[in-house]
């Protein structure tokens, strides 16, 4: 839907990244490895959404010493570490990643004027892969709870979706990789049994009590209980 809207997948992607990371920063090759993207494709997209004004850019601090110490080389001593650390520079002059665009840091601009609406309309579209992913897990199983939280209604919460019911877990990981693949983040998630959550309820358990009291959107509840949470 989004990508209708925006005119690109890999602008999606890269909004989704940023929005739901929000005091993360990025550099361009990052991006591409970690959402697959082609390098060419994200400087463009990034390039645009900076002149936009939703993203600021600043030079990396990266140093040749933090080179040193990811390539596991001893920069103070020993012919061979000095020998490699002099391979392994020349090798980093070369690359293409060291050019000035490449070692840019991208973060969001949160003063932004349209930064809260872009973020609710993300935000949203997380709900819609949300609702998705229970029309293809009732394929599978029959959940009697199901609740979404976390990332699908940006806030930090230690699980992003929670099941109460059997369901066959090779074929509900598939689901959750495919959800994963739509909105560009990795999902927790946790499934209980119907007698382990009601036994739960009961003694008040501090993790099920966590997840009753804070902001969700429950798509399922086949569960009746006595319990109130308080």
């Amino acid at each position: 839907m989004l990508s209708y809207l925006l005119g690109s997948k890999a602008r999606v992607k890269i909004l989704k990244l940023f929005l739901l990371n929000t005091e993360e920063k990025y550099y361009i090759r990052q991006i591409a490895r970690d959402l697959e993207l082609q390098v060419n494709s994200v400087r463009r997209e990034l390039e645009n959404l900076e002149k936009f004004g939703l993203l600021l850019a600043e030079p990396s601090t990266y140093t040749v010493n933090d080179f040193l110490l990811n390539n596991n080389i001893n920069s103070e001593s020993g012919e061979e570490n000095r020998m490699a650390k002099s391979k392994l520079i020349e090798k980093k002059k070369d690359k293409k990643e060291n050019s000035k665009q490449d070692k840019k840091y991208y973060h969001l601009n949160k003063n932004f004027i349209l930064y809260n609406e872009i973020k609710a309309l993300i935000t949203k579209s997380q709900i819609l892969a949300g609702k998705n992913f229970l029309k293809s897990l009732q394929k599978i199983s029959q959940p009697r709870y199901l609740a979404l939280t976390g990332i699908f209604v940006n806030r930090s919460f230690p699980i992003d979706i929670f099941v109460v019911g059997r369901v066959n877990k090779k074929k509900f990981e598939k689901t959750i990789s495919d959800l994963e693949k739509e909105i560009g983040k990795e999902i927790n998630y946790s499934i209980m049994d119907q007698k382990e959550f009601q036994y739960r309820q009961e003694i008040t358990d501090i993790f099920v009590y966590d997840i009753m009291q804070t902001k969700k959107i429950t798509l399922i509840n086949n569960i009746s209980s006595n319990k109130k949470y308080e």
